[in-house]
């Protein structure tokens, strides 16, 4: 199908996909459409624009279907919910009872028994999940491909890709088919397709969202977390989503006032540590002169509202030694789930094996010197209140750039492009990947704001000021629902 008529789609139907999540709940509420209409509307972009972007790896019509008319009967009833009625969805490793959790691997797998409580959580809200978004195998790629469902492709330009792990979710969301979605991020896998589809993606606090039945996700390095058009709409998610439960690991406090209430007031005026520094990787990286400048524009933006800018990098050292026993040996356990780990990708395989060198002392040790890296790194908010960085070192890859690599040529090409985002899931600490401009092709481009832990309501507070300043959420892709 063509750019051009995609474009052709219902004007009634795009602007309200465009909406926001909070304007479809308004909306809901107030009779002027009903959740069933929300979620038609949905289902023929998913089989339209969803088709021709590959994002979505099963859709739930049937029981999206019911469950609008069930909404619909609640707000005729006079209930109110956050997101009652509206329609949302969710990346394929995360589990929804009645469906496979596949993670982007071949096979079939066990039918999930029950909701994860992130869903049950949605489902306590109101929201309608009309399907699972489609991921690289096991999340470890920033470029949403393989061979057990195809290509996801960007909104932008069907020509590259969105970004990954929580490329699908990206997809649907920056082109108008929900207005929401919930992704995970393990190193950057959230923020990373946030930034390449011009969206906001939070990482929050580690254990700010449960993982469960995980009591923690991939060694405490994922966290789940909402992709939205803006900030107020992925405050909204966040404050439905937060929240811990007996058998997690990590219970982070609950915030002085509601997430979204922090999206809408001023944050004062703090000090900005802008940070190009590219912290430590084995693979070779650099930042793309395009990306540091729109990050430097962003750093201009910030200071024109009253904050005090200064160029500062976070002591990173050898942190990067911390993650590969972590990643590895979570990556080998969840191969092992799969049905048949001989059909996944060589470098799965490669990788997995690779978690059998790092188990048991090399693992513990990792784990023991979190709490000393926190102290070093942490040093930065003694000069600072927030960390400015790229979330990524170059604009979106064109699709098939991993395409018949090998191992270590496939790790150069993603630590190349995605250098910046896994030190803060060491850390297990909050970062809002926010939109900073386009490259002269129409590009997205994307930069992270970080802070101490437990910092999501002064991070939520500037990137919504920014927001009001940059208005991005007023840019449109060419391919829209």
């Amino acid at each position: 199908m063509s750019d051009h008529s995609i474009m052709e789609e219902s004007a009634s139907a795009t602007e309200r996909s465009l909406d926001g999540l909070r304007q479809q709940a308004h909306a809901l509420a107030e009779g002027s459409v009903s959740s069933a209409e929300l979620v038609e509307r949905t289902l023929a972009a998913i089989d339209d624009v969803g088709a021709t972007l590959g994002a979505f790896r099963c859709v739930r019509a049937e029981q999206a279907r019911a469950e609008a008319a069930e909404a619909d009967r609640r707000l005729a009833a006079g209930e109110r919910a956050p997101l009652l009625g509206v329609p949302v969805a969710i990346k394929d490793d995360i589990d929804i009872a009645g469906e496979e959790t596949r993670f982007g691997c071949p096979g079939a797998f066990e039918v999930k028994s029950a909701d994860c409580e992130a869903v049950r959580r949605l489902r306590q809200a109101g929201a309608v999940i009309v399907g699972k978004t489609n991921t690289p195998e096991l999340g470890q790629w920033p470029i949403t491909e393989g061979p057990a469902f195809g290509v996801v492709r960007n909104p932008w330009s069907l020509t590259h890709t969105p970004g990954g792990s929580s490329g699908g979710a990206a997809a649907a969301v920056a082109s108008g088919i929900v207005a929401g979605a919930l992704g995970s991020d393990g190193a950057g896998s959230v923020r990373i397709p946030a930034a390449w589809t011009g969206l906001v993606g939070i990482k929050p606090q580690r254990g700010r969202i449960s993982t469960w039945p995980e009591a923690e996700s991939f060694n405490g390095l994922t966290c789940l977390g909402p992709l939205a058009r803006t900030v107020g709409d992925a405050a909204l998610m966040l404050d439905v989503l937060a929240g811990s439960r007996p058998g997690d690991r990590h219970h982070p406090p609950a915030p002085a006032e509601p997430y979204s209430a922090a999206a809408t007031r001023e944050p004062g005026r703090l000090r900005i540590a802008l940070s190009l520094r590219i912290p430590y990787s084995l693979a070779p990286a650099a930042l793309d002169p395009r990306v540091g400048e729109a990050v430097d524009r962003i750093a201009s933006v910030l200071a024109g509202l009253g904050h005090e800018v200064i160029a500062a990098d976070p002591p990173y050292g050898m942190v990067g030694l911390t993650f590969f026993p972590r990643s590895t040996t979570a990556l080998r356990a969840w191969a092992k789930r799969t049905p048949d780990p001989s059909l996944l990708d060589h470098r799965t395989r490669h990788n997995a094996k690779m978690g059998i060198l790092c188990e048991g002392p090399a693992l513990a040790l990792s784990r023991a010197l979190e709490r000393p890296w926190q102290r070093r790194i942490g040093r930065i908010f003694s000069q600072a209140d927030v960390v400015l960085a790229p979330t990524t070192a170059k604009p979106p890859e064109p699709v098939g750039a991993l395409d018949g690599l090998g191992h270590w040529d496939t790790d150069k090409v993603m630590v190349g492009a995605c250098p910046y985002a896994w030190p803060w899931n060491v850390l297990g600490w909050p970062a809002i990947n926010v939109p900073a401009g386009l490259t002269r092709e129409g590009l997205p481009l994307g930069a992270q704001l970080m802070g101490p832990a437990n910092s999501e309501p002064l991070l939520l507070s500037l990137a919504a000021q920014l927001e009001d300043a940059e208005r991005w959420q007023e840019r449109r892709p060419p391919v829209l629902a």
